[in-house]
């Protein structure tokens, strides 16, 4: 089974502190991009995998959307998402993204926020979604970007003259990293681009669009704790069709 870090109380209480997580999707500064990749969901089949409190399924049902699904690991982000949702035509269900079994053809749409990179191998999961996906669905994801999960010692470097960038290392060795965030020893993996690419393309799928994610002026201006966001990508976001 997935690393299951999201029930445990002091990552969750530490999670609860996010902006992301005390306003939703308007709180995700990388949403804006993430949103103009989504094709029209009126009257679509949608699956959210890695749901959370359920912030994406209900803004699909405020879409119009037929259903959705939301699924995801964790007992206490389930528990809070049913508890914020009133819509009938939502529902959530406990699963593990490593052995996650769908029906073929069920969906219109996966989605998935910041999910992808807790699971050590990818390549099965893109192949369940495609099955899952009717002919022309779409599968739109984000991650975090490789340039971010590369180092095991990931952070900013403060050189002697004074300029800061964001340290680059072990990129080619792809597999788990650990890190201290809000609760120690949370794992995650590192892919390349590549790697995510052409399990992607193997699995099926017409990539679309990539956007490896920059907050925009307007952005920094309200927050300016964004503007190191363009000294590197954060997020790696993609849309591809079945």
């Amino acid at each position: 089974m997935a690393q299951n870090i999201y029930d445990r109380p002091d990552f969750f209480a530490g999670y609860a502190t996010l902006e992301r997580s005390r306003r939703g999707l308007d709180g995700a500064p990388e949403w804006p991009v993430l949103r103009s990749m989504l094709p029209d969901l009126a009257g679509k089949r949608v699956l959210d995998l890695g749901c959370g409190y359920g912030w994406f399924c209900r803004w699909a049902a405020e879409q119009a959307a037929a259903s959705v699904v939301g699924i995801d690991i964790s007992e206490k982000m389930l528990a809070k998402a049913r508890v914020e949702t009133a819509s009938a035509i939502i529902s959530f269900r406990r699963a593990d993204l490593e052995t996650l079994e769908l029906a073929d053809g069920g969906f219109d749409l996966v989605y998935s926020s910041l999910a992808f990179h807790y699971l050590p191998d990818t390549e099965p999961l893109y192949r369940t979604i495609n099955r899952a996906l009717r002919a022309g669905g779409s599968l739109v994801f984000s991650v975090e970007h490789p340039a971010f999960t590369a180092s095991a010692r990931a952070g900013w470097i403060t050189a002697d003259d004074g300029l800061r960038f964001w340290r680059l290392d072990s990129y080619q060795r792809e597999g788990e990293r650990r890190t201290d965030w809000f609760a120690k020893g949370v794992v995650k993996y590192h892919r390349t681009l590549a790697t995510t690419l052409n399990q992607l393309i193997g699995a099926g799928f017409a990539v679309r669009r990539i956007e490896e994610f920059c907050p925009s002026a307007e952005q920094i201006a309200a927050d300016p704790s964004l503007g190191e966001e363009v000294e590197r990508p954060t997020f790696l976001l993609i849309a591809a069709d079945a």
